[in-house]
């Protein structure tokens, strides 16, 4: 058996804890600044504020393993958490404000949240299930615009306040690195949400992953300290992809924007010269769509899309627009980041680079991923032979929060299985063609509504598209075409059967098969969607159950 190494009794083990992220920053860009509103910090005044805030936590009596809670829009503040709290000791729980306000209930029991920072605009959620909380102790207020803090028993004042009058110096401690630092909780489309939960180790290491995953590309989708970043995914939902710990040990400019505005986003990204950012294809197409957008430069803006699959369509419209839009891929239960759909130098310019840029994407570094068959077998890398994706990764979370058994079903034979199918091809691009629940059974064949959906798409008269298998007596399901239309010429006159034929002629030339071509289109005015964006099938299944 290999031996452990010897360690000399004074050397320094060092834990991979989050506070070690800070190290390189600070000595290398100290007064780098980091944006909010007109707010302007340096990461030297953003490590004295950390300090600060640990502090202002400490005095409320909270101790190692204690939970704190978030509920803020993307903030200065909310990146002061991100490192606070955990390196303190304590667990940090980032509330998912779009759930229900009884969802926001169940999560901040589940998760026993001692005390919630909260930011005035949900004082309203919070006065409606104040009574509902067991575990929660006091409250700090969040303000943007000089809201006074509420009087009274369980509120401990108002979060500028309170900094303004902690020490600015705090001996952050070492421990075991395997300590739980975050949790938050999946958006529930089937159930009650899980809780989800990583430790220091993990995200050290899916820092250090993915920031080797994108300085690694030699020009395409990379990463580097001349960057701008403002992140365009909420921070509660897997750590805003886990990339403010990216940008922060980088050292790079950061803008937090609020909420999404489009024409916000836009005025930042002209007067900030914001270069990186990532979101769900919502939000691009948002911001491609606003007025502002109209009058902004985006050339050299670097765009990673998950959450959803990418169209070509959007990917197109993106990169007229000069934007270097690509996919990253992954889940909650991931930490997020699996893969990224760089483009390779010789495929720059060429006829496979869009193609290429909509893909999955390749594995970053650490991450291994097999598709395989029911029983655990490997399908063939041969670029079409599909399977379930499954992974192993050093950040994965570990499994459900006081849930063992769907926990084991998740890591059901040392694999986390993601239910997304999909195939690998000879370079090693994954392309995800469905979730399990997703893929559509008719006529004997399996029908990729991911592939409809993109060739829909294409229509130019189409702003969003989805599909979705419903109930048919004859063939077992059918795909059913959820169809917004743009608000504009192009869809003047447009009727279902120009969409159906749109398909259809993608079906005679090869590229699916005719059972994948709709029998039915419903043009909607709006798709439904989970709390975070991304397309919610299951509501829009209980929305049209079988074929008219």
């Amino acid at each position: 058996m290999p031996q452990p190494i010897s360690q000399t009794p004074s050397a320094y083990g060092y834990p991979l804890l989050i506070k070690q992220l800070l190290h390189s920053a600070l000595a290398t860009a100290p007064e780098q600044e980091i944006v909010f509103g007109e707010r302007r910090h340096s990461y030297v005044e953003f490590y004295r504020r950390v300090q600060r805030l640990a502090n202002v936590l400490k005095e409320m009596g909270l101790q190692a393993g204690n939970t704190v809670a978030v509920m803020d829009w993307d903030s200065h503040r909310y990146l002061e958490c991100f490192f606070a709290v955990p390196m303190m000791g304590c667990v940090l729980q980032t509330v998912n404000v779009r759930l229900s306000p009884e969802q926001i209930a169940y999560t901040l029991n589940h998760a026993q949240a001692d005390v919630l920072l909260v930011n005035s605009d949900f004082m309203p959620v919070l006065k409606q299930i104040r009574g509902e909380l067991n575990t929660l102790t006091r409250c700090v207020v969040l303000t943007d615009d000089g809201t006074p803090c509420p009087k009274g028993p369980g509120f401990a004042g108002e979060y500028e306040e309170l900094l303004s009058k902690a020490e600015a110096a705090y001996d952050f401690p070492d421990f075991d690195e395997n300590a739980r630092a975050t949790t938050f909780y999946t958006t529930g489309t089937t159930g009650l949400p899980k809780g989800v939960y990583f430790s220091h180790r993990q995200l050290v290491l899916h820092t250090l992953g993915t920031t080797a995953g994108l300085a690694l590309a030699p020009q395409q989708g990379r990463l580097h300290r001349d960057d701008v970043y403002m992140p365009l995914t909420p921070m509660f939902h897997v750590h805003a992809w886990g990339l403010p710990y990216v940008a922060t040990m980088a050292g790079v400019k950061q803008v937090y924007p609020g909420r999404y505005v489009p024409d916000t986003i836009c005025k930042l990204i002209q007067r900030e010269k914001v270069s990186f950012s990532h979101c769900v294809p919502t939000i691009l197409q948002m911001v491609l769509n606003c007025e502002m957008a109209r009058e902004v430069d985006l050339s050299g803006w670097k765009m990673i899309i998950g959450g959803s699959a990418m169209t070509s369509s959007l990917a197109r419209a993106a990169r007229e627009r000069g934007i270097d839009v690509f996919t990253g891929y992954g889940m909650s239960e991931t930490c997020p980041i699996l893969t990224l759909a760089q483009v390779p130098t010789e495929e720059l310019g060429g006829e496979n680079e869009a193609a290429i840029r909509v893909k999955t994407g390749r594995p970053v570094p650490l991450v291994a991923i097999r598709t395989v068959d029911g029983d655990m077998n490997d399908c063939p890398r041969d670029g079409h032979s599909t399977g379930e994706v499954v992974v192993r990764a050093p950040w994965l979370t570990q499994g459900y929060l006081h849930q063992p058994e769907a926990s084991e079903d998740l890591w059901r034979g040392g694999w986390l299985h993601t239910q997304d199918i999909g195939h690998i091809d000879a370079k090693g691009y994954l392309q995800v063609t469905d979730r399990i629940k997703d893929v559509i059974k008719t006529g004997g064949e399996w029908v990729s509504s991911l592939q409809i959906e993109d060739i829909i798409a294409r229509h130019p008269a189409v702003a969003e598209t989805a599909v979705i298998g419903i109930q048919d007596g004859k063939w077992g399901e059918r795909p059913l075409a959820l169809v917004v239309l743009k608000k504009d010429a192009s869809a003047s006159g447009v009727t279902e059967e120009d969409i159906r034929q749109h398909v259809m002629a993608a079906a005679n030339s090869g590229q699916i098969s005719r059972y994948g071509v709709p029998d039915q289109v419903r043009f909607v005015t709006e798709l439904a969607r989970t709390s975070v964006g991304k397309l919610n099938k299951r509501v829009m299944r209980e929305q049209f159950p079988a074929a008219s």
